[in-house]
């Protein structure tokens, strides 16, 4: 019996030398892997009663929330040095962009508290108490 197992590396070293940079859980995927001009596409609009967020994409509602990262925590974007051409292959990333807080959008309905994101972001403090 064969055991295929793959390696990822993070090269720690590059967080010192990353920008902030917002961050967008989108309900979809979006087949782009590169730097995108989200603002100009995507500018919400707050619910000041409700602190939710709403915009239009590709002519969907998104609702949204600004998640802080737990306490202690910093949130990585990385990205991939040399991609292989497997996913039983060993590989390299490197921190493109560090951040504190994401917007979580849900599609059509606002983000609660049974969402995985957002109840991931309690499982630090969880863990603690445990």
């Amino acid at each position: 019996m064969s055991c295929n197992t793959s390696v990822t590396r993070v090269q720690v070293s590059s967080v010192d030398q990353v920008q902030r940079a917002p961050v967008h859980l989108m309900p979809c995927e979006i087949e782009h892997d590169g730097p995108a001009q989200v603002s100009q596409y995507l500018t919400a609009t707050t619910k000041h009663c409700k602190q939710e967020k709403t915009v239009s994409f590709r002519g969907r509602g998104l609702k949204g929330q600004e998640l802080s990262c737990p306490q202690g925590y910093t949130g990585l974007v990385l990205k991939e040095i040399d991609k292989t051409g497997s996913d039983q292959e060993d590989r390299t990333v490197r921190v493109s962009s560090v951040f504190d807080k994401l917007t979580y959008w849900n599609l059509e309905t606002p983000p609660n508290s049974d969402d995985t994101v957002v109840m991931a972001m309690d499982w630090p403090q969880l863990a603690e108490a445990v």
